[in-house]
């Protein structure tokens, strides 16, 4: 059974009276509920296009942090071949929110950088929830090392409310860590391909967002805090995150015209949890795009280009 989102109710509703009508046609094959489960099925998918024509910023939020969405693991699993996962950041211990490794991208070498959430609770424990220690970012900053010493183009997918804020991590320099990371995006001199799968948290997210081409999936959000902790922050009270979703400007239509971002994977009618594959296939067209433009760069040119583009963010606004 699908995790119905609070305004997908009246959806809810009609899905469950074909489940009802399924299972009761399934009972007795005198019974023909045929034209019915028709009907309801007509009118379920024409009120998901209507709902997602129009979703807010806070629905959109909602979309995002869907538990049934597809994860790093799912992308992994979908877009790259003989993937190797490497552990450690050879100082600390190894952060189980970024993965990160060597794999194949349709039988080109790449590096591999992702946030991983979690799909139960044994997993979102292991990964944090997919908000990383500062081990996390010193591994991210070892596979960019490797990257750029042997040339391989680096692809990060990031999904995360942002990095871990407890005692132990700033005590280890998170955001040292964090800024460390940047500046290694920053400094490589091979491609980077970054997508926004769900979502972009703070530095969490920039920290291996920092790309030649940043993408977006059509419901994922992009921001400096979560919209609970803006409300928070501006109203003392984290029950309006609604009101500060629909001020933060974190959808990646408001970011895609911003220029924050280049351009949007466009997800299946109802959101990515509704049919994986075909997300996942077309963040992989869109990863190929992005790649093929930046081969045509030199190592310096990538790297100028890169730095320029982060300058350039916000200047004519």
């Amino acid at each position: 059974m699908l995790n119905y989102l609070d305004f997908e109710k009246p959806l809810s509703d009609i899905e469950g009276k074909i489940h009802e009508l399924k299972k009761l046609a399934g009972d007795d094959e005198i019974i023909d509920t045929t034209a019915e489960i028709e009907k309801l099925e007509a009118r379920a998918r024409d009120l998901l296009a209507d709902l997602y024509s129009k979703l807010t910023p806070w629905q959109k939020t909602q979309v995002a942090r869907h538990p049934a969405r597809p994860h790093f693991r799912d992308y992994a699993e979908g877009l790259f071949d003989e993937f190797t996962p490497l552990a450690g950041d050879r100082k600390f211990s190894n952060d189980e929110a970024i993965q990160a490794g060597l794999g194949r991208f349709r039988g080109e070498p790449v590096a591999i950088i992702g946030q991983e959430k979690g799909n139960d609770t044994k997993s979102r424990i292991r990964h944090n929830f997919g908000s990383a220690r500062p081990e996390g970012y010193r591994k991210a900053v070892r596979i960019l090392e490797m990257a750029d010493r042997f040339k391989l183009p680096v692809i990060t997918l990031i999904d995360t409310s942002g990095a871990y804020p407890g005692v132990g991590a700033e005590e280890r320099g998170q955001a040292e860590a964090i800024a460390r990371s940047t500046e290694m995006c920053l400094n490589v001199r091979v491609p980077i391909v970054s997508v926004i799968i769900g979502e972009g948290g703070s530095g969490g997210a920039i920290a291996i967002a920092t790309g030649n081409r940043i993408y977006m999936l059509e419901h994922a959000i992009y921001s400096v805090i979560s919209p609970e902790g803006a409300a928070s922050i501006l109203w003392r009270d984290a029950t309006r995150a609604k009101d500060a979703a629909a001020n933060m400007k974190i959808t990646a239509q408001d970011l895609k015209q911003l220029g924050v971002i280049d351009d949007i994977v466009e997800e299946p009618v109802g959101g990515a949890h509704r049919d994986p594959h075909a997300v996942i296939a077309a963040t992989g067209d869109a990863i190929a795009g992005g790649l093929a433009e930046l081969s045509m760069l030199d190592g310096d040119m990538l790297r100028r280009n890169r730095r320029q583009k982060f300058l350039d963010m916000g200047r004519d606004l």
